[in-house]
């Protein structure tokens, strides 16, 4: 059996989580989120005291993780972490600095791969990260480059951390999103980039079900 794979790759903050997992519930497909995974390495780095730039010492410590992912009645992806479920956890900002200097690194990305690879050849996915179309699912039905200016992603995330209650500013925020982009875009290993064969989109000036519609119509007439 042939299943079907759809590819969104962009930068942080573009809606890809959001969006690739309504788009999935919607058209029946399993939906992928890989940031979530490599957030979750990063963030047992970060709880054990490791620094993000100790690459050594994070791959020593990948045979102690074992990350899994449930899918449970509210739709969403929990991720796993050791028995614990982390979903939540991951989202705090400062993994989320860990996690763009964290997925760099080879031997983490080796260590995932086949995760995520074996997830799209049994299932019907929509799987979503930076590299997705371009290392991960090279062959993928469909393939996606969602993004937005950085100030439109920032202002998004901000309203989001301050909907949980966080009291960081707009601006900081800003500063988090363009060092990740920078990151993201400069890493040796697997940089952020749109596949030549991947439909942009972009969402600076629609708001989120403008965005989601947009993608919703991409996937559609991809498959």
């Amino acid at each position: 059996m042939r299943f079907t794979s759809i590819a969104i790759d962009g930068p942080s903050g573009a809606g890809k989580s959001t969006m690739a997992r309504r788009a999935a519930a919607e058209l029946g497909f399993l939906y992928v989120d890989t940031g979530a995974i490599y957030r979750s390495v990063s963030l047992y780095a970060y709880r054990v005291g490791v620094a993000k730039e100790d690459a050594p010492q994070i791959v020593a410590l990948l045979p102690e993780i074992n990350i899994g992912m449930e899918y449970q009645n509210d739709g969403v992806q929990h991720m796993i972490l050791n028995g614990e479920d982390v979903t939540d956890a991951i989202r705090e900002n400062e993994v989320s600095l860990y996690t763009s200097v964290v997925s760099a690194i080879p031997e983490v990305r080796t260590f995932l791969l086949e995760l995520q690879r074996n997830l799209a050849a049994t299932h019907n996915v929509i799987m979503d990260g930076r590299d997705i179309g371009t290392v991960v699912l090279p062959n993928a039905t469909v393939k996606i480059y969602l993004t937005a200016a950085p100030e439109a992603r920032a202002n998004r995330r901000w309203l989001e951390l301050r909907e949980k209650g966080s009291d960081i500013t707009e601006a900081k925020v800003l500063e988090d999103v363009l060092q990740r982009d920078y990151n993201d875009t400069h890493r040796e290993i697997a940089p952020l980039r749109q596949a030549e064969d991947a439909v942009l989109v972009d969402t600076t000036e629609l708001d989120l079900e403008e965005s989601y519609q947009l993608l919703l119509k991409t996937i559609r007439e991809g498959v």
